[in-house]
């Protein structure tokens, strides 16, 4: 079996190596491929990778190279992970929407919409190469806005699943909170990428007994204090937002925050700056504990269970993905993509039947959802109008004050990487 992690260099990379070592029982791995444009970052995370293996004892062979078609050519599966203007458009994408007294986040409101526009048109080519040199390979994405480029994947008729990290970290959580295992708890998870809510957390599988107002009774203050949303909060709600959600239901507060305090981006930078200094070090021959602060914990995890189940139908039989609505969610559209328990097998995912959803979270995710729409037009045709229109749309901006000014920060801070502007 043939993996190609396009974005290999990035500095995630040893968290999905350590996951591929230790589960090679659940996805065998023959060739890895880590390909990416900076040959010094592929140097340093290759050796780290080879060296990861060796010490887990696992067989498989790991190559490096900067040619795209070359390492995606006969790939049973290319994991795409790249973040296109690195930081750099990052800490922009986090620092101007600030100016207007929006959010900045990188992959929600106009930050997000930004990195939208410059990551579509990058992906949608490298999955073209792709299908020229193997129409069969499955294209597994983690680039954010992952709901964003797997709507443009799928929409573009390529073999693609969405996936995050959100709703294993829950899993895991919750485990450890009611003292079961990870593989006992199933989520009622349902919603948009990074715009999601546990509005059940069940015992043993999709019928098992719904523990969720356990949780809130006896462990909901802390749920709530990791959350950084206040404890009365979840108990209107009767569910578990995602932390993302504290953009819409804590915006102001978020904002006045984020002004006060270094960017999360300059944050990442000086971190990654020192894991590849650690990754340049020949005697280490495990993922570094630094990378535990980098953010996506239990990724390669769920990327090992959701490749494992596409080409070889092992693993968990539930995972929560993203994909086609297809009649899901009855209010939206049939190619929205949605983030939902899924039934993963080698066909691909399909979601499991959702519970009808109070007007609180589906009235915000068919706005979030229209947004989506406009957003991915805008990041395959271009033009101000239709950055204006997407921004417009968006449940956090939603002023056209607002939304012109950003429009004009936006191209101004991305007009490298957009080839209309």
């Amino acid at each position: 079996m043939k993996l190609t992690v396009v974005g290999g260099g990035s500095t995630y990379t040893p968290e999905l190596i350590d996951g591929f070592a230790r589960l090679r029982d659940t996805l065998p791995i023959d060739d890895l491929v880590l390909t990416d444009p900076s040959t010094e970052r592929l140097n340093l995370v290759g050796g780290l990778a080879r060296r990861i293996f060796t010490r887990q004892h696992h067989e498989g062979r790991i190559t490096t190279t900067s040619d795209l078609d070359a390492a995606v050519d006969g790939a049973d599966a290319v994991l795409l992970q790249l973040r296109v203007g690195g930081q750099a458009a990052r800490e922009q994408d986090e620092t101007w929407p600030l100016e207007c007294g929006c959010v900045g986040q990188e992959t929600t409101g106009a930050g997000g919409l930004a990195k939208a526009l410059r990551t579509v048109p990058v992906v949608l080519d490298i999955a073209e190469r792709v299908r020229r040199t193997n129409p069969e390979a499955w294209l597994i994405d983690f680039t954010n806005p992952v709901g964003i480029v797997t709507r443009a994947l799928l929409q573009a008729g390529h073999k693609a699943v969405g996936l995050c990290n959100v709703a294993i970290g829950f899993q895991r959580k919750f485990a450890a909170l009611l003292d079961v295992t990870p593989s006992e708890v199933h989520l009622d998870h349902v919603g948009l990428n990074h715009l999601t809510w546990e509005t059940a957390v069940r015992l043993g599988g999709p019928e098992g007994r719904d523990v969720l107002p356990d949780l809130l009774t006896h462990h909901g203050e802390g749920i709530a204090a990791d959350l950084h949303l206040p404890h009365p909060l979840l108990t209107h709600l009767n569910a578990i937002p995602s932390y993302y959600l504290r953009y819409f239901y804590a915006h102001d507060e978020v904002v006045r925050e984020l002004r006060t305090k270094p960017s999360r981006a300059a944050e990442v930078a000086a971190m990654e700056r020192e894991l590849l200094s650690l990754y340049a070090d020949p005697t280490l021959d495990e993922k570094p504990e630094l990378l535990s602060k980098r953010g996506g914990a239990y990724y390669s995890e769920a990327a090992v269970d959701l490749a494992a189940a596409l080409l070889t139908g092992a693993g968990n039989p539930y995972q929560v993905v993203n994909t086609r609505n297809n009649g899901t969610l009855p209010f939206l559209p049939d190619d929205a993509v949605i983030e939902v328990q899924a039934a993963v097998g080698q066909k691909g995912a399909t979601p499991l039947p959702v519970a009808p959803l109070d007007p609180l979270y589906a009235g915000l995710i068919s706005n979030v959802t229209a947004y989506e729409h406009l957003a991915l037009e805008a990041a395959l045709h271009g033009g101000r109008n239709r950055v204006f229109k997407a921004l417009l749309s968006h449940p956090l901006i939603a002023q056209y004050e607002y939304a012109d000014a950003l429009t004009d920060r936006l191209i101004a801070h991305n007009r490298e990487h957009l080839a209309w502007a």
